[in-house]
Formats: structure tokens, C-alpha cells, sequence
């Protein structure tokens, strides 16, 4: 059985890999664009792996961010390995900085007066304040972390800040950091404030009488004995310390060059908002003598009102809400889409991301092997997406959509999964959660959707004359069909019923004549807004099919007397009761 990089080009279909890894080289998906990056870097030195790198804060919970960068940077080294196929290895490195100081106490977590008194402390010596075995709450953070990729699947190796200084791993490029004090000085002080360059170093003391890491002047040097010399801010003694060991953390824009330094880092990404940090960081790491990684910055998201997603303030999803209405590709393929393009996180966007993926999904199996290439679901799930999911054979076949079901529990008022899977084992009898696991998935999803936000924003309206003579005519139609009558059909007739009402011909559409106009969207639109309260829907015909033609007649009928209307404004009045 292939492995690696020939198990992605087997699942590509592809009978020769070198006219695939061709069209890699050409293709427009932004992760080979990325991994193209990496191609000249690897010529240049030589080497036979590559390092990829991904950061964490353990001062807070792992979110939808820490997400968004592991995925994207997979993607990355998944087009990478394509590119290069197996003569180069790659690995992943999720490094958590949790030598970094406790600078303030988080509003999310208990005992928060307990976690004062360690306040400038790594946060690997700042007690647990959840009370778990870990020992202090970096090392939870970090279990959290790891259990967070974990349960995504993400191929990666963790590092720990702490373990890396203490052991002695970065000793040699702490020692390399001191040589080039000066250098890195020049680098920064630039960059800082008046005061805040009178106490700058590039090396943060870990003070030994009190364990914290310590904002402290540097004020002599000295190369042989690898050490520095600092004044203690609370005692203004002077003290020496060597600079290896874990004596000293380095500040976050040498510790991040340093890191790159001592690892030889191949690539890594980093939001909009470091940018000058990047720079800063690579000149850090030139003046070490190594080449800086490759990468770039991806914008940051927006909640609803457009305005910067802050942890702090709360605005914007969580991992696990988005994962409470919608399954983890679906959130994939928001963070594939568009990644240097600031995208509002919100509530609202998560049907077009599952509907989206859905689509993709669909279309994979009917492409060429350069056309799956830049399909999102190949990136999504490492060059082997699962077979889309469909129910009814023949012509009746047809792919279930989040809106569909959303329109459905609508139409039913039902709230209960069980409800829904009624219509789709109507449409297709052999359908079944057990045959279906992702659909069952998807059906819990979308009624915890509609509970939540749809209901509630749903607007009837009443019909005027004109559409009242379309439904009219759609009742009609509908009961002429046979009561299996598929979604193609179902949609044929809909375009043959509007042909006829001059208010949704379309005269400019592709092909149209006189004798036989185009159809309007204006007539969907009106279907969406009278009979499911929606400003628009999926695909009316294979909604159709899925609640039958005799419910659809029946939703009718309760359009044209205004029962959806009353109804609707029924349940209004009770949620404000």
C-alpha cells in the first residue's frame, strides 16, 4: 500500500507523478504557492527535512486561531510533500512558549486572587488554577493544547519552551545571542519607547531568589564565562547569571529569532498584526548567521459589526461553538478560503461553509487529477477526501444540503432530528443514520442551527395578487406530479410554471426567446420569502422533492389563508413572553 507523498498521487488518480507534480508547480491554490516558497530554500541548502513551526501563548485556552494556523500550515506541508515527493521529510512543530511570564491574571479562570502573588512567574511555575494534575497552569494549557490537535488529527511534534531551555538545547544559540548583543540592540532599540529602552535586554533573568522572570537592565557582559549582569529591580543588587541553562528567557522577538536560529525552521506563518515583528525577528536571525523561515501573514477575522475578533472582549465564535452547529471541514475549509482576506467570524457564516464544502465534496469525483489539485477538500483532508454522501438513486439522487435541512425543520416546526431523518427516508427508504453517518451528523447540526438562530429570524409575508396566482399555479402543478416525482422534475416544471407570469420572465437570460423566456430569480425569491420566511433557499425543486409534493401543497395552502404568517408571529410572542 503507498504511503506519503505516492499515497496522495494514487488518490489523485494520476498514472504519471511527474505530470502531477507539474501541474503542482503550477497550480493557483495558495498552499502550493506557499510550498513553492520552500522549493529554492531546500535547493540552496541542501537539506533533506524541513521544519515546520507553529506557536502557542499557554497563557490562555487553545482557540479557533491556534486552529486556523495548524490547519493552514498542514495544508501547506501536505502541497509541499506533493512537490517534492519523499525525498525530502517534513515534520510539524506545535512549540509552546510557556517560559513566557504570568504579565496578567485571565478573567476566565478561577482562583484568580490566588494567581496574583504569581504574577511575572513562568507560567510553568504558576500554579494550576482548575486544580489539575498537570502541576501549573502552562503544563494544563499545554495538555489542553494537545488534546485540542489531537482530536482534529493534526500530524505534529510538541515542544515546550521550558523543556527546550532547561535542558540545554538553546544553550548554544543563547550563547551565539550574547556574541551579537550589540547587533540586536541596534536591531531593536529603535523600536521602543524612552523608558522602555532604558531597561531593554534581549535576555530576561529568571531571578533565583524570587523564580520570576525579571525586566531588568543588563549592565555588563561577559563572553567567556557566557554570563551577564543585571540589577535586580527590587533590591538593586547586581547579579551575575550565566546566560544557559533556563538562568534567562529571551524577549519574545529574539526568543522568536533565537528559536528559528537554534531549530533551523523552514516555515511559519503569523498574523496581519506581527508583521513589523517578522521583520524585526528575521533581522534578529540574520544577525545570528541563519536565513529566516518562510511564510506569510494572514489577516485577522471580523465579528458580526466588522471590528477585530479580541479574545478579551469575547466578540466572534469559539472552537466549540462553531463545532456545535457545523462539523470540523466545514471550519477547515472557512480557515482555506481566502486566508490573506479579513472574513467576518460569526454565527451567520457557518451555513455557507457547510454548504460550500458540500459542494466541493460533490465535485471532486468528477475531476481531473490537476482540477482536484486546487479543489479546498484536497487540502482539507491531506489528498484523500471521503465520497460524498448522497440519498434516492438514478435521477432521483440527490446531495442534502444545510439549507435544505434548515428549510425543512422549518416547514416541519420541528426541532427534533428524528423529524427530519422522516422526510429524507421517505425520499429514499435505505437511508439511514446508520448508512449515512455524516448526513446524520449534518441533520444534528442543522437543528441546533435552526433552534438557535434561524427560527427566530425567520419573516413571513403575505403574498400580493400576482404571487397569489403563481402559488396558485404551483399548487396546481405539484398536483399533477407523481408522488415520487425527483428534484429534477420537480425543478423542470417550476421553470415551465413561471415561463408563463410576466412578472418572472426573463427576456435578457441565456437563450431566451419571446416564445420561451428565461425565469427570474425574482420567482424563487418569492417562493423563499412566502413559504419559508427566507430571503433565499436552496434549490426549490429538490427541497420539493424531499418534503413531498402533497407537504409542499400543504405549505401552500397554509401561505395562501396566512397560517405561516400567524403561526410564526405566534411563536414571536411567546419567546418575548
Amino acid at each position: 500500500m503507498p504511503t506519503g507523498a505516492e499515497a496522495d498521487i494514487a488518490a489523485l488518480g494520476a498514472q504519471d507523478p511527474a505530470d502531477l507534480r507539474e501541474a503542482a508547480l503550477k497550480s493557483a491554490a495558495w498552499p502550493f504557492e506557499e510550498a513553492r516558497k520552500l522549493l529554492g530554500r531546500i535547493e540552496a541548502s541542501g537539506t533533506r527535512e524541513v521544519l515546520f513551526e507553529t506557536g502557542y501563548g499557554p497563557s490562555g485556552l487553545p482557540h479557533i486561531g491556534t486552529f486556523g494556523e495548524v490547519a493552514r500550515t498542514s495544508m501547506v506541508r501536505r502541497a509541499f510533500r506533493l512537490l517534492t515527493g519523499d525525498a525530502v521529510s517534513t515534520r510539524l512543530l506545535a512549540f509552546s512558549d510557556d517560559m513566557d511570564a504570568l504579565r496578567k491574571v485571565p478573567d476566565n479562570v478561577p482562583n484568580r486572587a490566588a494567581l496574583e502573588a504569581h504574577l511575572g512567574a513562568p507560567l510553568t511555575r504558576v500554579p494550576d488554577p482548575f486544580g489539575s494534575p498537570h502541576g501549573s497552569f502552562g503544563a494544563a494549557n499545554n495538555a489542553r493544547l494537545r488534546a485540542f490537535l489531537d482530536r482534529f488529527g493534526f500530524d505534529y511534534e510538541f515542544a515546550s519552551s521550558t523543556d527546550y531551555y532547561l535542558s540545554g538545547r538553546f544553550d548554544e544559540t543563547l550563547l551565539r545571542m550574547l556574541a551579537v548583543y550589540d547587533e540586536v540592540m541596534e536591531i531593536i532599540l529603535p523600536t521602543l519607547g524612552p523608558d522602555r529602552r532604558a531597561t531593554y535586554s534581549p535576555f530576561l533573568p529568571v531571578s533565583e531568589r524570587t523564580g520570576k522572570v525579571l525586566q531588568a537592565p543588563v549592565v555588563e557582559r561577559d563572553m567567556r564565562r557566557g554570563t551577564i549582569v543585571y540589577v535586580d529591580p527590587e533590591t538593586s543588587e547586581k547579579v551575575e547569571t550565566p546566560v544557559t541553562g533556563g538562568r534567562v528567557k529571551c524577549q519574545w522577538k529574539a526568543d522568536w529569532a533565537m528559536r528559528w536560529f537554534a531549530l533551523g525552521v523552514d516555515y511559519e506563518m503569523a498574523g496581519k498584526d506581527l508583521i513589523d515583528s517578522v521583520k524585526l525577528s528575521s533581522r534578529i536571525c540574520r544577525a545570528l548567521g541563519g536565513t529566516p523561515p518562510e511564510g506569510f501573514n494572514y489577516e485577522l477575522f471580523l465579528d458580526d459589526k466588522g471590528q477585530k475578533i479580541s479574545k478579551s472582549k469575547g466578540n466572534g465564535l469559539t472552537i466549540e461553538e462553531w463545532l456545535t452547529y457545523a462539523s470540523p471541514e466545514s471550519l477547515s475549509l472557512f480557515m482555506y478560503q481566502k486566508p490573506t482576506a479579513a472574513k467576518r467570524l460569526h454565527f451567520d457564516v457557518i451555513p455557507r461553509a457547510v454548504d460550500d464544502y458540500l459542494g466541493f465534496l460533490d465535485a471532486f469525483p468528477r475531476q481531473a487529477a490537476r482540477e482536484r489539485l486546487g479543489n479546498p477538500v484536497w487540502h482539507i483532508h491531506a489528498g484523500r477526501p471521503p465520497a460524498p454522501e448522497t440519498i434516492g438513486a438514478g435521477e432521483k439522487g440527490t446531495a442534502v444540503t444545510f439549507a435544505m435541512l434548515l428549510n425543512l425543520a422549518a416547514v416541519a416546526n420541528s426541532e427534533d432530528p428524528q423529524v427530519l431523518w422522516g422526510f429524507l427516508r421517505r425520499y429514499a427508504p435505505d437511508a439511514s443514520p446508520e448508512t449515512h453517518p455524516r448526513l446524520d451528523a449534518l441533520v444534528g447540526y442543522a437543528v441546533r442551527y435552526f433552534r438557535d438562530f434561524v427560527r427566530p429570524a425567520k419573516s413571513y409575508r403575505a403574498p400580493d395578487e400576482v404571487e397569489r396566482g403563481a402559488l396558485a399555479a404551483l399548487d396546481a402543478m405539484l398536483a399533477e406530479l407523481p408522488p415520487d416525482a425527483g428534484a429534477e422534475a420537480i425543478q423542470n416544471a417550476l421553470y415551465d410554471l413561471a415561463r408563463k407570469i410576466p412578472r418572472y420572465q426573463d427576456l435578457n437570460a441565456k437563450g431566451a426567446t419571446p416564445e420561451r423566456p428565461g425565469v427570474s430569480n425574482d420567482f424563487f425569491n418569492m417562493l423563499y420569502g412566502v413559504l419559508l420566511g427566507e430571503s433565499r433557499g436552496p434549490r426549490f425543486g429538490s427541497f420539493a422533492a424531499l418534503y413531498g409534493p402533497a407537504e409542499t401543497r400543504r405549505l401552500v395552502a397554509d401561505a395562501l389563508s396566512g397560517a405561516l404568517v400567524t403561526r410564526h408571529a405566534d411563536f414571536l410572542a411567546s419567546r418575548r413572553a
